[in-house]
């Protein structure tokens, strides 16, 4: 087991007074039988009203409401946890989904909805083609099968961190020929929907002590990751970035069908055009 604390400071700077519109938080971790939140706090300058709620994916979401103008929006979230996560985790799947293609139960694709749809335009069959390569032989194991394609994302992209804004598409990705983890993470997610699979993205954070980790500048950085659907096992993470699977390393936010659905602070303001200065965001992890 392993404690630690996350720091996690977002920063705007602004040229001129700006009136700041209401702005989601969603940095409060997900806790689940690997991880525990001991404690979470979350302070805001200028001073901000915070209302908590839940979102329909489960995830905690606060809304901060301003009443005064400002030059300077600083958002301050310290989370102190305990993460309980195997290296090498076996996954117990129902033999119903041992294998693929396979059926999910009724209830399931029920409840799976628009997380088993593909949700980006594939008119030249790009993806589809790309991803159908992975399946080799009919059945085929499923979860070699997502593995191969966990890992194979890195031998036909390579990961290049981006700080602007916005997600490639997964035809743009495969195309450009290289991407940020959420790049990665939505591609990875698009191309299993694309073979029937209910997937999710998920942000959070990635924990980085020995800082030898791709996607990360030091000992933690906000990441991007996605999750599997199957039978008998619940949610698998991957995460194609690092071409891993299961959650040691990683410590989710938030959950979604899209990725922005799951930004860590999103919010605007109304002010002169001229006005924003840029954004920086710091992520420091004590062990």
């Amino acid at each position: 087991m392993i404690k630690f604390r996350i720091s996690h400071r977002t920063t705007y700077r602004y040229g001129k007074l700006v009136s700041l519109r209401p702005h989601r938080l969603m940095l409060r971790p997900r806790e689940s039988r690997e991880l525990r939140l001991l404690s979470m706090e979350l302070s805001v300058k200028p001073h901000a009203f915070v209302t908590w709620a839940q979102d329909v994916a489960g995830n905690m979401v606060a809304t901060a409401t301003f009443q005064s103008m400002a030059e300077r929006l600083i958002i301050d979230s310290v989370a102190e946890l305990e993460l309980d996560a195997v290296a090498w985790p076996v996954f117990d799947v129902a033999a119903s989904a041992i294998f693929y293609p396979f059926r999910y139960s009724d209830d399931e694709w029920t409840d799976l909805g628009a997380l088993a749809i593909p949700q980006h335009p594939d008119p030249t069959r790009r993806l589809r083609e790309w991803v159908q390569a992975f399946v080799r032989s009919n059945p085929t194991d499923t979860l070699s099968l997502l593995k191969d394609i966990n890992a194979g994302i890195l031998a036909w992209v390579s990961y290049q961190g981006r700080d602007e804004e916005g997600t490639q598409s997964p035809v743009q990705t495969l195309e450009r020929g290289w991407g940020s983890c959420r790049d990665l993470a939505v591609l990875f997610i698009e191309a299993v929907r694309t073979l029937g699979f209910g997937a999710r993205i998920v942000s959070g954070y990635l924990h980085n002590p020995a800082q030898d980790i791709v996607g990360s500048d030091g000992a933690g950085t906000t990441h991007a990751w996605a999750e599997v659907y199957l039978s008998g096992a619940g949610w698998i993470t991957f995460d194609p970035t690092n071409r891993s699977v299961g959650g040691v390393n990683l410590i989710p936010v938030a959950v979604g069908r899209d990725i922005r659905q799951v930004t860590p602070v999103a919010g605007s303001f109304v002010g002169m055009s001229d006005a924003f200065l840029g954004m920086s965001v710091e992520v420091p992890v004590v062990s």
